[in-house]
Protein backbone atom coordinates (compact mmCIF):
# COMPACT_ATOMS: atom_id res chain seq x y z
CA UNK A 1 0.00 0.00 0.00
CA UNK A 2 1.13 3.46 -0.55
CA UNK A 3 2.31 6.18 2.08
CA UNK A 4 0.95 8.42 0.58
CA UNK A 5 -2.66 8.26 -0.09
CA UNK A 6 -4.44 11.62 -0.96
CA UNK A 7 -8.52 11.59 -0.52
CA UNK A 8 -10.01 15.17 -1.92
CA UNK A 9 -12.79 14.26 -0.60
CA UNK A 10 -12.05 13.77 2.89
CA UNK A 11 -10.50 17.21 2.65
CA UNK A 12 -13.73 18.16 1.43
CA UNK A 13 -15.56 17.31 4.29
CA UNK A 14 -13.09 18.22 6.55
CA UNK A 15 -14.17 21.61 7.77
CA UNK A 16 -17.93 19.94 8.06
CA UNK A 17 -17.08 17.34 10.48
CA UNK A 18 -15.11 20.20 12.55
CA UNK A 19 -18.08 22.52 12.60
CA UNK A 20 -20.55 19.72 13.44
CA UNK A 21 -18.70 19.07 16.37
CA UNK A 22 -18.45 22.65 17.49
CA UNK A 23 -22.49 22.67 16.97
CA UNK A 24 -22.83 20.13 19.30
CA UNK A 25 -20.73 21.35 21.33
CA UNK A 26 -22.48 24.20 21.69
CA UNK A 27 -25.74 23.03 21.87
CA UNK A 28 -25.12 20.68 24.74
CA UNK A 29 -22.83 22.84 26.58
CA UNK A 30 -20.02 21.16 29.23
CA UNK A 31 -20.23 17.76 29.41
CA UNK A 32 -20.80 15.90 32.51
CA UNK A 33 -18.46 13.24 34.26
CA UNK A 34 -20.84 10.71 33.18
CA UNK A 35 -20.64 11.74 30.02
CA UNK A 36 -16.88 11.78 29.64
CA UNK A 37 -16.88 8.60 31.28
CA UNK A 38 -18.97 6.82 28.70
CA UNK A 39 -16.73 8.17 25.88
CA UNK A 40 -13.88 6.93 27.53
CA UNK A 41 -15.55 3.71 28.36
CA UNK A 42 -16.61 3.19 24.57
CA UNK A 43 -12.81 4.04 23.16
CA UNK A 44 -11.71 1.18 26.16
CA UNK A 45 -14.39 -1.20 24.76
CA UNK A 46 -13.60 -0.62 21.32
CA UNK A 47 -9.43 -1.22 21.56
CA UNK A 48 -10.87 -4.70 23.52
CA UNK A 49 -12.85 -5.37 20.72
CA UNK A 50 -10.62 -4.57 17.96
CA UNK A 51 -7.35 -4.97 19.17
CA UNK A 52 -6.31 -8.27 17.32
CA UNK A 53 -7.23 -6.74 13.53
CA UNK A 54 -5.60 -3.48 15.16
CA UNK A 55 -2.44 -5.09 15.91
CA UNK A 56 -2.39 -7.33 12.62
CA UNK A 57 -2.64 -4.44 10.46
CA UNK A 58 0.41 -2.26 12.24
CA UNK A 59 2.27 -6.31 11.80
CA UNK A 60 1.26 -5.82 8.04
CA UNK A 61 2.20 -2.00 7.64
CA UNK A 62 5.44 -2.40 9.13
CA UNK A 63 6.26 -5.57 7.46
CA UNK A 64 7.46 -7.35 10.70
CA UNK A 65 6.27 -6.23 13.89
CA UNK A 66 5.49 -8.82 16.60
CA UNK A 67 1.52 -8.79 17.44
CA UNK A 68 2.28 -9.10 21.01
CA UNK A 69 4.72 -6.51 21.42
CA UNK A 70 2.02 -3.98 19.26
CA UNK A 71 -0.08 -5.27 22.58
CA UNK A 72 2.07 -3.99 24.79
CA UNK A 73 3.05 -0.84 23.56
CA UNK A 74 -0.03 0.47 21.26
CA UNK A 75 -3.14 -1.67 23.03
CA UNK A 76 -2.53 -1.47 27.03
CA UNK A 77 -0.32 1.72 26.36
CA UNK A 78 -3.41 3.47 25.45
CA UNK A 79 -6.06 1.27 27.80
CA UNK A 80 -3.41 2.46 30.64
CA UNK A 81 -4.11 6.47 29.79
CA UNK A 82 -7.84 5.92 28.87
CA UNK A 83 -8.51 4.03 32.52
CA UNK A 84 -6.03 6.37 34.48
CA UNK A 85 -8.14 9.32 33.28
CA UNK A 86 -11.67 7.71 33.64
CA UNK A 87 -10.48 6.62 37.15
CA UNK A 88 -9.19 10.18 37.88
CA UNK A 89 -11.90 12.41 36.13
CA UNK A 90 -14.10 13.31 39.29
CA UNK A 91 -11.31 15.08 41.35
CA UNK A 92 -9.60 17.10 38.15
CA UNK A 93 -13.04 18.38 37.32
CA UNK A 94 -13.45 19.84 40.49
CA UNK A 95 -14.25 23.75 40.89
CA UNK A 96 -10.70 25.35 42.35
CA UNK A 97 -11.15 27.88 44.96
CA UNK A 98 -8.83 30.71 44.94
CA UNK A 99 -8.84 32.93 47.97
CA UNK A 100 -9.26 36.41 47.04
CA UNK A 101 -5.55 38.30 47.63
CA UNK A 102 -5.97 42.24 49.10
CA UNK A 103 -7.61 44.47 48.70
CA UNK A 104 -10.64 41.72 47.06
CA UNK A 105 -10.30 39.52 50.51
CA UNK A 106 -12.37 42.78 51.85
CA UNK A 107 -14.64 43.09 49.85
CA UNK A 108 -16.30 39.40 50.72
CA UNK A 109 -16.27 38.01 47.63
CA UNK A 110 -15.85 34.48 46.58
CA UNK A 111 -13.31 33.10 43.59
CA UNK A 112 -12.78 29.64 41.85
CA UNK A 113 -11.34 28.49 38.77
CA UNK A 114 -13.93 26.82 36.64
CA UNK A 115 -12.31 23.61 33.95
CA UNK A 116 -14.12 24.41 30.84
CA UNK A 117 -13.24 21.95 27.78
CA UNK A 118 -11.78 24.07 24.89
CA UNK A 119 -14.40 22.27 22.27
CA UNK A 120 -12.63 20.26 19.18
CA UNK A 121 -9.18 19.05 19.48
CA UNK A 122 -7.32 17.77 16.19
CA UNK A 123 -4.88 14.91 16.82
CA UNK A 124 -1.91 13.95 14.32
CA UNK A 125 -0.36 10.63 15.18
CA UNK A 126 2.47 8.70 14.30
CA UNK A 127 3.48 5.30 12.54
CA UNK A 128 5.89 4.34 15.11
CA UNK A 129 3.31 4.06 17.84
CA UNK A 130 0.06 4.88 15.47
CA UNK A 131 -2.26 3.91 18.18
CA UNK A 132 -0.25 5.66 21.53
CA UNK A 133 0.07 8.65 19.92
CA UNK A 134 -3.34 9.03 18.93
CA UNK A 135 -5.14 7.53 22.01
CA UNK A 136 -3.40 8.96 25.06
CA UNK A 137 -3.38 12.37 24.15
CA UNK A 138 -7.31 11.54 23.15
CA UNK A 139 -7.82 10.13 27.28
CA UNK A 140 -6.83 13.80 27.95
CA UNK A 141 -8.80 15.49 25.72
CA UNK A 142 -12.22 13.39 26.62
CA UNK A 143 -11.65 13.79 30.19
CA UNK A 144 -11.09 17.30 29.50
CA UNK A 145 -14.82 17.27 28.04
CA UNK A 146 -13.79 17.90 24.58
CA UNK A 147 -14.53 16.05 21.17
CA UNK A 148 -12.04 15.11 18.80
CA UNK A 149 -10.92 14.37 14.99
CA UNK A 150 -8.36 12.05 14.35
CA UNK A 151 -5.63 11.92 11.53
CA UNK A 152 -3.60 8.49 11.53
CA UNK A 153 -0.34 8.44 9.88
CA UNK A 154 0.11 7.60 6.01
CA UNK A 155 2.89 5.48 6.90
CA UNK A 156 0.38 2.86 8.18
CA UNK A 157 -2.65 2.70 6.27
CA UNK A 158 -3.73 -0.56 7.34
CA UNK A 159 -3.79 0.58 10.78
CA UNK A 160 -5.43 4.24 9.64
CA UNK A 161 -8.28 2.27 8.16
CA UNK A 162 -9.44 -0.17 11.15
CA UNK A 163 -8.92 2.52 13.28
CA UNK A 164 -11.83 4.71 11.45
CA UNK A 165 -13.29 1.71 10.72
CA UNK A 166 -13.79 0.65 14.62
CA UNK A 167 -14.45 4.67 15.79
CA UNK A 168 -17.10 5.20 12.98
CA UNK A 169 -18.88 1.81 14.55
CA UNK A 170 -18.67 3.44 18.06
CA UNK A 171 -19.08 7.00 17.65
CA UNK A 172 -21.01 9.26 16.45
CA UNK A 173 -18.24 11.82 14.63
CA UNK A 174 -19.68 14.72 16.12
CA UNK A 175 -18.01 13.05 19.48
CA UNK A 176 -14.90 11.54 17.50
CA UNK A 177 -14.22 10.85 13.88
CA UNK A 178 -11.11 9.43 12.00
CA UNK A 179 -9.78 11.08 8.95
CA UNK A 180 -7.25 9.22 6.19
CA UNK A 181 -4.67 10.52 3.50
CA UNK A 182 -1.42 11.70 3.12
CA UNK A 183 0.30 15.13 3.34
CA UNK A 184 -2.24 17.00 1.60
CA UNK A 185 -4.57 15.74 4.12
CA UNK A 186 -2.71 16.61 7.09
CA UNK A 187 -1.98 19.97 5.50
CA UNK A 188 -5.64 20.99 5.29
CA UNK A 189 -6.26 19.43 8.76
CA UNK A 190 -3.68 21.67 10.87
CA UNK A 191 -5.21 24.93 9.23
CA UNK A 192 -8.42 24.21 10.52
CA UNK A 193 -9.77 26.59 13.15
CA UNK A 194 -9.50 23.83 15.64
CA UNK A 195 -9.78 24.83 19.93
CA UNK A 196 -6.59 22.62 20.47
CA UNK A 197 -4.15 20.78 18.18
CA UNK A 198 -1.70 18.13 19.07
CA UNK A 199 0.96 17.20 17.10
CA UNK A 200 3.83 13.95 17.57
CA UNK A 201 6.41 14.11 14.75
CA UNK A 202 9.57 15.43 14.03
CA UNK A 203 10.68 18.81 15.05
CA UNK A 204 10.84 19.91 11.34
CA UNK A 205 7.37 19.22 10.50
CA UNK A 206 6.13 20.49 13.88
CA UNK A 207 6.80 23.79 12.76
CA UNK A 208 4.77 23.18 9.37
CA UNK A 209 2.35 22.42 11.93
CA UNK A 210 2.96 25.23 14.19
CA UNK A 211 2.79 27.70 10.76
CA UNK A 212 -0.44 26.71 9.91
CA UNK A 213 -2.23 26.27 13.09
CA UNK A 214 -0.60 30.21 13.72
CA UNK A 215 -3.26 31.03 10.95
CA UNK A 216 -6.11 30.49 13.35
CA UNK A 217 -4.65 31.23 16.46
CA UNK A 218 -5.22 27.09 17.55
CA UNK A 219 -2.85 26.15 20.55
CA UNK A 220 -0.77 23.31 20.09
CA UNK A 221 0.95 20.37 21.95
CA UNK A 222 3.90 19.18 19.82
CA UNK A 223 6.00 16.43 21.21
CA UNK A 224 8.70 16.40 18.85
CA UNK A 225 12.16 14.24 19.09
CA UNK A 226 15.46 15.13 19.24
CA UNK A 227 18.58 13.17 19.75
CA UNK A 228 18.09 12.10 23.55
CA UNK A 229 21.54 11.72 25.40
CA UNK A 230 22.29 8.95 27.59
CA UNK A 231 25.71 9.73 30.15
CA UNK A 232 27.60 6.71 31.48
CA UNK A 233 29.31 8.24 34.27
CA UNK A 234 32.39 6.55 36.09
CA UNK A 235 30.21 5.42 38.72
CA UNK A 236 27.96 3.57 36.82
CA UNK A 237 27.53 -0.05 36.40
CA UNK A 238 28.57 -0.58 32.90
CA UNK A 239 26.90 -3.64 32.30
CA UNK A 240 23.74 -3.39 33.81
CA UNK A 241 23.55 0.13 31.59
CA UNK A 242 24.38 -1.70 28.83
CA UNK A 243 22.19 -4.30 28.93
CA UNK A 244 19.38 -1.08 29.27
CA UNK A 245 20.69 1.04 26.15
CA UNK A 246 20.84 -2.53 24.46
CA UNK A 247 16.80 -3.38 25.53
CA UNK A 248 16.22 0.41 24.34
CA UNK A 249 17.46 0.18 21.02
CA UNK A 250 16.20 -3.47 20.35
CA UNK A 251 12.50 -2.02 20.98
CA UNK A 252 10.60 -0.93 18.00
CA UNK A 253 14.39 -1.31 16.49
CA UNK A 254 14.77 2.23 18.15
CA UNK A 255 11.71 3.80 15.90
CA UNK A 256 10.56 5.59 19.18
CA UNK A 257 10.92 9.33 19.82
CA UNK A 258 12.77 8.66 23.53
CA UNK A 259 14.97 5.95 21.95
CA UNK A 260 18.80 7.02 23.05
CA UNK A 261 20.82 8.33 20.04
CA UNK A 262 24.08 9.77 21.66
CA UNK A 263 25.81 7.41 24.34
CA UNK A 264 29.11 9.33 26.49
CA UNK A 265 30.99 6.59 27.56
CA UNK A 266 34.52 7.60 29.45
CA UNK A 267 36.76 7.59 26.78
CA UNK A 268 39.20 4.65 28.71
CA UNK A 269 36.27 2.65 29.32
CA UNK A 270 35.33 2.65 25.71
CA UNK A 271 36.05 -0.51 24.33
CA UNK A 272 34.96 -2.82 27.40
CA UNK A 273 31.80 -0.66 26.95
CA UNK A 274 31.28 -1.32 23.54
CA UNK A 275 31.73 -5.42 24.19
CA UNK A 276 28.99 -5.18 26.94
CA UNK A 277 26.56 -3.39 24.42
CA UNK A 278 27.22 -5.94 21.74
CA UNK A 279 26.90 -8.77 24.36
CA UNK A 280 23.63 -7.73 25.87
CA UNK A 281 22.14 -6.89 22.17
CA UNK A 282 22.90 -10.02 20.31
CA UNK A 283 21.63 -11.71 24.14
CA UNK A 284 18.21 -10.10 23.53
CA UNK A 285 18.50 -10.93 19.52
CA UNK A 286 20.73 -13.61 18.44
CA UNK A 287 19.44 -13.48 14.63
CA UNK A 288 17.93 -10.49 12.75
CA UNK A 289 16.31 -11.43 9.23
CA UNK A 290 15.04 -14.67 10.43
CA UNK A 291 13.76 -12.98 13.95
CA UNK A 292 10.29 -12.14 14.91
CA UNK A 293 11.01 -10.16 17.77
CA UNK A 294 13.07 -7.77 15.28
CA UNK A 295 10.54 -5.32 14.37
CA UNK A 296 11.41 -3.54 10.79
CA UNK A 297 11.75 -0.69 9.90
CA UNK A 298 8.78 0.72 8.64
CA UNK A 299 9.09 1.73 4.92
CA UNK A 300 11.82 1.23 2.36
CA UNK A 301 12.37 5.73 2.62
CA UNK A 302 12.75 5.18 6.24
CA UNK A 303 15.76 2.68 6.01
CA UNK A 304 17.43 4.39 3.39
CA UNK A 305 17.69 7.56 5.42
CA UNK A 306 19.01 5.31 8.35
CA UNK A 307 21.80 3.61 5.91
CA UNK A 308 22.53 6.56 4.40
CA UNK A 309 23.60 8.06 8.19
CA UNK A 310 25.47 5.20 8.81
CA UNK A 311 27.18 5.51 5.48
CA UNK A 312 27.39 9.43 5.65
CA UNK A 313 29.47 8.93 9.77
CA UNK A 314 31.56 6.09 8.28
CA UNK A 315 32.68 7.99 4.94
CA UNK A 316 34.15 10.14 7.38
CA UNK A 317 36.01 8.13 9.49
CA UNK A 318 33.67 6.94 12.41
CA UNK A 319 34.07 3.28 13.21
CA UNK A 320 31.19 1.21 12.50
CA UNK A 321 30.34 -2.25 14.75
CA UNK A 322 27.56 -4.12 13.87
CA UNK A 323 25.46 -6.49 16.56
CA UNK A 324 24.54 -9.34 15.96
CA UNK A 325 27.00 -9.28 12.54
CA UNK A 326 26.02 -7.92 9.59
CA UNK A 327 24.24 -10.92 7.56
CA UNK A 328 25.81 -11.73 4.29
CA UNK A 329 22.66 -12.44 2.15
CA UNK A 330 18.70 -11.14 3.22
CA UNK A 331 15.83 -11.70 1.86
CA UNK A 332 14.52 -8.98 -0.94
CA UNK A 333 12.95 -6.51 -0.04
CA UNK A 334 13.54 -7.36 3.76
CA UNK A 335 13.63 -4.60 6.28
CA UNK A 336 15.41 -5.75 9.27
CA UNK A 337 18.72 -4.57 10.65
CA UNK A 338 21.00 -5.03 13.08
CA UNK A 339 22.00 -2.64 15.83
CA UNK A 340 25.10 -0.45 14.29
CA UNK A 341 27.37 1.19 17.00
CA UNK A 342 28.68 4.34 15.04
CA UNK A 343 31.94 5.09 17.49
CA UNK A 344 33.11 8.83 17.74
CA UNK A 345 31.61 10.32 14.56
CA UNK A 346 32.58 13.78 13.95
CA UNK A 347 30.29 16.87 14.86
CA UNK A 348 29.93 17.49 11.38
CA UNK A 349 28.56 14.55 10.35
CA UNK A 350 24.69 14.03 9.36
CA UNK A 351 24.29 11.80 12.14
CA UNK A 352 25.25 14.02 14.40
CA UNK A 353 22.97 16.69 13.57
CA UNK A 354 19.43 14.38 12.66
CA UNK A 355 17.80 12.21 15.07
CA UNK A 356 18.10 8.13 13.92
CA UNK A 357 15.20 6.68 14.58
CA UNK A 358 16.42 3.22 13.73
CA UNK A 359 18.68 0.36 14.60
CA UNK A 360 21.89 2.71 15.37
CA UNK A 361 23.47 4.57 18.01
CA UNK A 362 26.48 7.13 18.40
CA UNK A 363 28.95 6.26 21.40
CA UNK A 364 31.01 9.31 22.01
CA UNK A 365 33.94 9.17 24.61
CA UNK A 366 34.61 11.91 27.36
CA UNK A 367 37.40 13.06 29.79
CA UNK A 368 35.20 15.64 31.93
CA UNK A 369 31.73 15.24 32.73
CA UNK A 370 31.63 18.92 32.25
CA UNK A 371 32.36 18.93 28.51
CA UNK A 372 29.27 16.46 28.62
CA UNK A 373 27.00 18.90 29.75
CA UNK A 374 28.77 21.71 27.54
CA UNK A 375 28.37 19.22 24.42
CA UNK A 376 24.58 18.82 25.24
CA UNK A 377 23.64 22.04 25.98
CA UNK A 378 25.17 22.88 22.55
CA UNK A 379 22.39 21.37 21.11
CA UNK A 380 18.60 21.86 20.71
CA UNK A 381 16.84 20.50 23.69
CA UNK A 382 16.12 17.10 23.57
CA UNK A 383 12.79 15.07 24.33
CA UNK A 384 14.78 12.69 27.25
CA UNK A 385 18.13 12.41 28.68
CA UNK A 386 19.38 9.30 30.81
CA UNK A 387 22.01 9.44 33.33
CA UNK A 388 23.32 6.43 34.65
CA UNK A 389 25.40 6.41 38.12
CA UNK A 390 25.85 6.60 41.74
CA UNK A 391 27.60 9.91 42.10
CA UNK A 392 24.82 12.52 43.61
CA UNK A 393 26.73 15.47 43.15
CA UNK A 394 27.61 13.97 39.18
CA UNK A 395 23.65 13.39 39.09
CA UNK A 396 22.99 16.76 40.28
CA UNK A 397 24.83 18.66 37.94
CA UNK A 398 23.17 16.67 34.93
CA UNK A 399 19.84 17.81 36.39
CA UNK A 400 20.29 21.33 37.30
CA UNK A 401 22.60 22.05 34.15
CA UNK A 402 20.96 20.56 31.46
CA UNK A 403 17.58 20.61 29.81
CA UNK A 404 15.01 18.12 28.54
CA UNK A 405 11.53 17.55 28.21
CA UNK A 406 12.37 14.85 31.10
CA UNK A 407 15.02 12.46 32.49
CA UNK A 408 15.06 8.73 33.79
CA UNK A 409 17.94 7.87 35.92
CA UNK A 410 20.14 4.51 36.16
CA UNK A 411 17.29 2.69 33.46
CA UNK A 412 16.19 3.85 29.27
CA UNK A 413 12.45 5.11 28.38
CA UNK A 414 11.08 4.40 31.98
CA UNK A 415 9.75 8.80 32.80
CA UNK A 416 7.21 8.83 29.55
CA UNK A 417 5.55 5.80 31.17
CA UNK A 418 4.26 7.21 34.21
CA UNK A 419 0.63 8.05 33.55
CA UNK A 420 0.58 10.81 36.53
CA UNK A 421 3.12 12.35 35.55
CA UNK A 422 3.04 15.23 32.83
CA UNK A 423 5.12 13.87 29.27
CA UNK A 424 6.22 16.85 26.84
CA UNK A 425 9.22 18.58 25.29
CA UNK A 426 11.02 22.03 25.94
CA UNK A 427 12.13 23.96 22.68
CA UNK A 428 13.18 22.18 19.35
CA UNK A 429 11.61 18.63 21.29
CA UNK A 430 7.97 20.30 21.81
CA UNK A 431 5.81 21.99 24.02
CA UNK A 432 2.78 21.35 26.32
CA UNK A 433 2.47 18.23 28.12
CA UNK A 434 -0.40 15.04 28.16
CA UNK A 435 -0.70 12.02 30.66
CA UNK A 436 -2.25 13.02 33.77
CA UNK A 437 -3.83 15.94 35.62
CA UNK A 438 -1.29 17.85 33.13
CA UNK A 439 -2.97 16.72 30.27
CA UNK A 440 -6.52 17.55 31.19
CA UNK A 441 -5.40 20.82 31.86
CA UNK A 442 -3.67 21.24 28.96
CA UNK A 443 -7.17 20.53 27.23
CA UNK A 444 -8.90 22.41 29.28
CA UNK A 445 -9.65 26.32 29.29
CA UNK A 446 -8.71 27.55 33.16
CA UNK A 447 -11.92 30.25 33.58
CA UNK A 448 -11.30 32.60 36.32
CA UNK A 449 -15.48 33.12 38.06
CA UNK A 450 -15.27 35.98 40.37
CA UNK A 451 -18.88 35.78 42.74
CA UNK A 452 -19.30 39.76 44.03
CA UNK A 453 -20.70 40.38 47.82
CA UNK A 454 -24.20 42.00 48.80
CA UNK A 455 -22.52 44.73 49.59
CA UNK A 456 -19.64 46.58 47.91
CA UNK A 457 -17.97 48.78 49.86
CA UNK A 458 -15.77 50.71 47.58
CA UNK A 459 -17.57 54.25 48.33
CA UNK A 460 -17.15 54.35 51.83
CA UNK A 461 -13.30 53.45 50.92
CA UNK A 462 -13.35 56.65 49.25
CA UNK A 463 -12.03 54.92 45.95
CA UNK A 464 -15.11 56.31 43.95
CA UNK A 465 -15.71 59.34 42.16
CA UNK A 466 -16.14 62.32 43.17
CA UNK A 467 -12.77 61.45 44.70
CA UNK A 468 -12.08 63.67 47.73
CA UNK A 469 -8.34 64.99 48.45
CA UNK A 470 -7.64 62.01 51.17
CA UNK A 471 -7.70 59.92 47.65
CA UNK A 472 -4.22 59.97 46.60
CA UNK A 473 -2.72 60.03 50.39
CA UNK A 474 -4.73 56.58 50.58
CA UNK A 475 -3.59 55.73 47.51
CA UNK A 476 0.28 56.30 48.24
CA UNK A 477 -0.31 54.64 52.06
CA UNK A 478 -0.73 50.98 50.29
CA UNK A 479 2.41 51.49 48.20
CA UNK A 480 4.77 49.13 50.55
CA UNK A 481 7.27 46.78 50.26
Amino acid sequence: MSEHVTDTATIATLPQILEAQKRAAAEQGTPSADVRRDRIQRMIDLLVRHHKPLTEAIDADFGGRLVAFSIMNDILGSLTSLKHTRDSLQSWMADEERPPYPPYDQLGAKAYIQYQPKGSVGIIGTWNAPLFTLLSPLACALGAGNRAILKPSEVVPRTAQVLADAVAEMFDPSEIAVVTGGPELADAFTSLPFDHLVFTGSTEVGKLVMANAAKNLVPVTLELGGKSPTIVGRSADFDDAASKIAIAKSTNSGQICVSPDVVYVPREELDSFVGALEKSYAALLPTITDNPDVVAVVSDRHLARVEALVADARDRGALIVATPVEESERVDGERKRPLRLVIAPPADSKIMQEEIFGPAIILLPYDQTEEVIADINSRPKPLALYYFGTDPAEQQAVLTRTWSGGVTVNDIMMHPGMNDAPFGGVGASGMGHYHGREGFLEFSHARTVFEAPEHDPRGEWGTLPPHGDGFLAAMEAQVTP
